[in-house]
């Protein structure tokens, strides 16, 4: 969580720490958000393209435009969750494999 935070505050140009705890709490809300969305739990690494959306769903919750980051970003969001799909299904191929 550190170096999300320290992206996130970068990202927002905030170089105090007196906002850190409500920074935080923006985060995890935005995890759950995607974990809801997807039914995944994801590593949010930095290089991770998944980040990127976390991110800036954690921008637009600072900036009070929440309800605006679902109508800009929904082709982002369709393809991560078409993407997890993809993969829960290659699992379950998989899975079905090695129980013939």
């Amino acid at each position: 969580m550190p170096e999300l935070l320290a992206e996130l505050k970068s990202r927002l140009r905030i170089t105090w720490d007196d906002e850190n705890e409500e920074l935080e709490r923006i985060i995890n809300r935005a995890k759950s958000y995607f974990e809801k969305l997807t039914s995944k739990a994801f590593s949010f690494e930095l290089d991770a393209w998944e980040t990127e959306l976390l991110l800036e769903r954690c921008r637009y919750v600072y900036n009070n435009a929440a309800d605006e980051y679902e109508k800009n970003f929904a082709y982002e969001l369709k393809r991560l969750i078409m993407h997890v799909a993809l993969e829960k299904r290659a699992d379950a191929d998989n899975g079905q494999q090695e129980n013939s």
